[in-house]
């Protein structure tokens, strides 16, 4: 896979490989060290190929696939969403933690909204970890973005309730929530020349950043979708970015909320902020 070295160290192409072989066709890591790589149809042959070369020109490998791994699952994604990030696994195990410990109410299932689903991994992941006790619902802007949110809920049997709703618009819930999880955008424009050009160049901006001059805006709605939106002793939940993770700790203080947590990600990051109604 001579394409993958333009582009990657030897060690990271070896990854990419794997990923590629696996995630597309079927064939693990095991199976190439125990020699046991099914023959290739032509077909699959060509598809191979330009995978590869959509990966020496640049693309990032989820969308040269149409594929990423999140959760334990393999979701579609596309231009229209984000690449599922692995520290947005551990918000989906923070978020479950928190709605398992909240006693069940007799004949009502417990609600849950995330908001900018994205690709749905968020809203897919939670509805399937906790089950007929909850109902979940997910909020995105953008009509394409759902659409393949929608797509990856069906394939994987969760059911979740999709709705195009603007955020900063201050919209109002028919029914309140227990819980809103979200990982919305906040990436400073300043922070660009720091980013990969695979990033800047393929994934959807308006999902990724925030001016310079207000980079706490979707968590001040988020906040106050909160304070309108969650039943008493329901929490918000958010991945952040790790620069203005006490900033965005304090907003939620400043709103009343109690028990406001700060966590760090599996690399030492401070990356998540919670608080209760």
């Amino acid at each position: 896979m001579g394409h993958l070295s333009s582009r990657y160290t030897p060690c990271e192409a070896r990854a990419v490989a794997f990923a590629l072989l696996e995630d597309v066709f079927g064939v693990g890591r095991t199976d190439v060290y125990a020699d046991k790589v099914r023959q290739f149809s032509e077909e699959e042959e060509q598809r191979l190929r330009a995978i590869l070369q959509q990966i020496a020109e640049g693309r990032p490998l989820q969308y040269a696939t149409g594929v990423a791994r999140f959760d334990g699952r393999l979701l579609r994604v596309t231009p229209a969403t984000l690449i599922p990030r692995p520290e947005t696994e551990e918000l989906v195990a923070w978020a479950a933690e928190r709605a398992e410990a909240m006693e069940r109410t007799e004949g009502a299932r417990r609600r849950l909204l995330d908001v900018g689903t994205g690709s749905g991994c968020i809203a897919l992941s939670l509805a399937l970890r906790l089950g007929e006790a909850w109902q979940v619902a997910a909020w995105d802007i953008d009509a394409e973005t759902l659409s393949v949110a929608r797509e990856n809920a069906r394939s994987q049997g969760a059911a979740v309730e999709f709705e195009q709703v603007d955020l900063l618009a201050q919209p109002m819930p028919a029914e309140p929530f227990d819980l809103i999880v979200s990982n919305p955008p906040y990436v400073c424009e300043r922070e660009r020349a720091e980013m990969e050009a695979q990033v800047l160049d393929y994934e959807p901006a308006r999902a990724l950043f925030v001016p310079d001059d207000d980079p706490l805006l979707f968590y001040r709605a988020l906040v106050s979708l909160a304070l309108r939106a969650l039943r008493p002793a329901g929490w918000l939940l958010l991945e952040v970015n790790r620069a203005y993770a006490e900033q965005t700790a304090e907003l939620l203080r400043q709103a009343g909320m109690h028990e406001v947590e700060v966590r760090c990600d599996a690399f030492g990051n401070p990356r998540m902020v919670g608080g209760r109604l």
